[in-house]
């Protein structure tokens, strides 16, 4: 399929600047489907409940072949994401305790993993290698927290960057507070950098897209509503996660993760644009010429999202996938 779009679309763009239009339409290929290919998330889950969200839409991928934990909180976020994959009835998927960047402060997770959950193995590097090494074609990684743990395996194999393709939540070109860059990007800016410099052509969703009311879910909403009195263990779960980060933090969540794995689902949800950008000394991004390219959210076409999430929670509580 994706040959045929290239075809139609360098086609068009020839007739456009044969006979002089606008040229509207970009002779830039379509990248290859990724549909089937194993899927990674590294994700800060246990800080604001939209990485939990992400989780329960992504459990029901059957590519799931490992989720990784970053800014750990000893290894509780690796151990409450064990519980939770196990509650979807995710038991096959490994999950791996990455680097812990002494960060506590992001903790809505309190009593919620019983102590029969055991701490969570930690070789990262080995687990992605086995990742990769099971099929010949490309890996999916969605990263929802800070960069440092895709940064570690970056520096220590280069050539991975030839297999993952990376997906990451995280930047900005217009933050919301110009004195600090967005929060992924800022908790480790030479991670976020390492990823720019060593990564293929990142795909980035920025909080330019994603810090909008039109993705939050509230304490009074339809959609925690439903999760509150659901029956299932996982939704009790979450629903009790979500209940913690509202009475700390915000009586809202806002889905930035999710919408990040929908772009790594290659949904069509989010519109990308080639840009070159460079990130400063504390993360702060901005465009320049000679920076690093990079393929970064312009758009977010919400409703369609939220239906999508909305379906994939209806499948989770009624024990579809």
């Amino acid at each position: 399929m994706s040959e045929q779009l290239n075809r139609e679309r360098q086609e068009l763009a020839g007739l456009a600047q044969r006979f002089g239009l606008p040229q509207t339409v970009s002779g830039d290929p379509f990248p290859p489907s990724q549909e089937g290919a194993p899927l990674i998330i590294d994700t800060d889950a246990g800080g604001d409940p939209d990485d939990a969200i992400a989780l329960v839409a992504a459990a029901a991928e059957p590519t799931l072949a490992l989720v990784s934990t970053v800014d750990e909180l000893g290894g509780r976020r690796a151990r409450f994401v064990r519980h939770l994959l196990d509650l979807l009835g995710r038991g096959d998927v490994p999950v791996v305790a990455g680097a812990d960047l002494g960060d506590r402060r992001m903790d809505c997770i309190a009593g919620l993993v019983p102590d029969s959950v055991e701490p969570q193995r930690t070789d990262l590097a080995d687990a992605v290698a086995q990742v990769v090494a099971s099929t010949d074609g490309l890996v999916r990684w969605v990263g929802m927290g800070p960069v440092t743990n895709l940064a570690a395996l970056l520096t220590d194999d280069p050539a991975l960057a030839e297999r993952l393709v990376v997906t990451q939540m995280g930047g900005a070109l217009n933050y919301r507070d110009p004195e600090r860059a967005e929060h992924n990007f800022r908790l480790d800016p030479s991670a976020a950098n390492t990823l720019l410099t060593k990564g293929k052509l990142p795909k980035l969703v920025l909080s330019d897209t994603t810090f909008t009311p039109e993705l939050e879910i509230t304490k009074d909403s339809e959609f925690h509503r439903r999760l509150a009195e659901a029956e299932p263990a996982w939704a009790k779960l979450v629903a009790a996660h979500m209940a913690q980060w509202f009475d700390r933090f915000h009586p809202g969540t806002i889905q930035h993760d999710g919408i990040a794995l929908a772009a790594g689902l290659q949904l069509p949800y989010v519109a990308l644009r080639r840009e070159r950008v460079v990130l400063d000394e504390i993360g702060r991004m901005t465009k320049a010429p000679d920076g690093n390219l990079a393929r970064i959210s312009v758009k977010a076409d919400y409703r369609a999202f939220f239906a999508w999430l909305s379906k994939r929670l209806d499948q989770a509580l009624e024990g579809t996938r």
